[in-house]
């Protein structure tokens, strides 16, 4: 069985080294260990200093494309390398490598498709009040939009077997974590978390460059994830309120027609058959957009058929 430990990187010439050395060289049901490293547009020399200390693999962009895009194809060059399970790292050290074993475990014992290291935000000495809360806060809500039981739901340090690699297509541009944590939950991939502690931070994390950026990327993802693979539901939930609001004003009027014949009350059905309208309408959109989910789960299905295919053969 083979493993890789793929490390995102982006001017991580400081860090990476230590992280590197914290790596198992061993792990009991594991025959191969390798690492890859993708330099994402660093420019301080972070592939020359990966490739000095020995790593097996090493992808270098042109430029910069973030977090989300560097680990697409950090997982895809796993699989083309053949893995059998790929474990996501950072290279700020902010995990310890010990914590591989504790993954790693759960899939070679053939009892999870993905695992997470879950950090227990409330005992990190370095996170505020106010960002365990927003870890907390934001946990819950991917819990309940994926259906999952993932208590620390932006934490990096995971691993993956290579079937569930196969069946992930990264979608958003921020950050690979909220998004495959929903698709999985939605295709019914078995995920477990074990806990891990953290390591003291070597520097400021360059993701998250203030709260509100946060809150704004990270909500965005989990409204359009949950609008992607739940559109009926989505748009059901948007057009609610005017069915209501409609229906609401066609009561009055009724009420005020046989209570007061002399008040006709023409502007409640004006305004309520409007919103009756807009809301059926919104409605039909979702079950348009629930029409074109079905043939997105075919065409998923067509493509992990198609990647299996393809790095099985190269395998």
């Amino acid at each position: 069985m083979k493993l890789i430990i793929q490390i995102p990187c982006y001017n991580e010439a400081d860090s990476l080294p230590i992280t590197l050395a914290d790596l198992p060289a061993e792990i009991p049901g594991i025959d191969c260990i390798e690492t890859l490293v993708i330099d994402d547009g660093s420019t301080d020399g972070t592939a020359v200093i990966a490739q000095s200390l020995g790593v097996n693999h090493i992808i270098r962009q042109s430029r910069n494309q973030g977090l989300a895009r560097t680990f697409k194809v950090g997982l895809d060059a796993c699989l083309h390398l053949g893995a059998d399970i790929i474990v996501n790292t950072d290279a700020d050290n902010q995990y310890p490598g010990r914590y591989i074993l504790d993954l790693v475990a759960p899939i070679i014992a053939g009892e999870a498709d993905i695992v997470i290291g879950n950090r227990q935000t409330d005992q990190i000495a370095h996170f505020s009040p106010a960002k365990k809360l927003l870890q907390k806060a934001g946990s819950w809500t991917v819990r309940t939009v994926s259906g999952t039981e993932v208590p620390d739901a932006v934490s990096g340090f995971r691993a993956y077997t290579r079937d569930a690699a196969l069946h992930l297509n990264i979608l958003t541009n921020f950050s690979y974590t909220l998004d495959t944590i929903i698709q999985a939950g939605k295709l019914g991939l078995t995920i477990l978390s074990v806990p891990v502690e953290t390591n003291d931070p070597l520097r400021p994390s360059r993701l998250q460059r203030s709260t509100s950026h946060f809150i704004k990327a990270q909500a965005s993802t989990i409204i359009r994830l949950y609008a992607f693979y739940e559109p009926l539901r989505t748009f059901s939930y948007i057009a609610l309120p005017f069915i209501l609001g409609g229906l609401l004003l066609w009561l009055r009027f009724f009420y005020t027609r046989f209570t007061d014949p002399t008040n006709q009350y023409i502007q409640s059905v004006t305004i309520g058959t409007g919103l009756l309208l807009v809301g059926l309408l919104i409605f039909l959109f979702g079950v348009q957009a629930d029409i074109s989910s079905k043939h997105r789960q075919l065409t998923q299905d067509a493509l992990y058929r198609l990647k299996k295919l393809e790095y099985d053969r190269e395998r």
